[in-house]
């Protein structure tokens, strides 16, 4: 299903004055297609996935999945948007941040818990994906006893667990060398044009980047 982002501004309080993270911008990403957002730090990029995913309102605008009705806008309620975020949308962070105590299989049991699948096509769906990210004999292992690559592969696997309409993926090579983190973002984006997310990447890191579809560059909360 397609990302739209329609004329997107974010303004924070910033001291007496206001500080614009994201100016005004207009940005399509289409289903099964990977766009990498590249910028300097302080650009925004992250600021416009968030505002993407629903974790910050933005001050104007609209986020639209497909050709519903816009899913995040200045008035979404939060719990409207918590729901959108838990049902629709796939998530991968700079860190992993996977629970210490849980194993590769159980991380993705457990978003599968929450969005209601029943146990046997939790651990089905689970192991499936464990299995597409080359992680299968690593299933019943923890965090801890995982390399940093390994765990980045759980994360995407969690990520897609869902069957998400969008997946935002923020930073997700900073803590891997060039040949692992080029290896990461081939299979997300991969992944991705498996299950016809539409899939929105923030980095910085353009010598990763040969399997994206498009770059676009954010300079000062602008497109450019």
């Amino acid at each position: 299903m397609d990302l739209h982002i329609d004329g997107v501004t974010l303004v924070y309080p910033d001291g007496e004055q206001t500080l614009t993270a994201v100016d005004d911008v207009t940005l399509h990403v289409p289903s099964g297609e990977t766009t990498a957002l590249l910028g300097p730090s302080g650009s925004g990029k992250s600021s416009l996935l968030a505002v993407a995913g629903g974790l910050t309102r933005p001050t104007s605008g609209t986020v639209t999945f497909g050709d519903g009705e816009p899913v995040f806008t200045p008035t979404t309620p939060p719990d409207d948007a918590t729901r959108v975020r838990l049902t629709r949308i796939g998530f991968v962070f700079q860190q992993p941040q996977l629970v210490p105590s849980l194993t590769a299989l159980e991380q993705l049991e457990l978003l599968s818990h929450l969005r209601g699948r029943k146990p046997a096509e939790r651990r089905a769906r689970a192991l499936e994906l464990l299995d597409a990210v080359g992680l299968a004999p690593w299933a019943h292992k923890r965090p801890g006893t995982l390399s940093g690559g390994q765990r980045q592969r759980v994360a995407i696997a969690r990520a897609l667990v869902g069957e998400p309409d969008v997946l935002l993926v923020d930073e997700p090579t900073s803590a891997l060398d060039h040949e692992r983190g080029t290896e990461i973002i081939e299979l997300v984006t991969s992944l991705a044009r498996e299950q016809d997310a539409a899939m929105l990447l923030v980095t910085h890191d353009e010598s990763t980047l040969g399997s994206v579809h498009r770059l676009v560059h954010l300079r000062d909360g602008r497109l450019v």
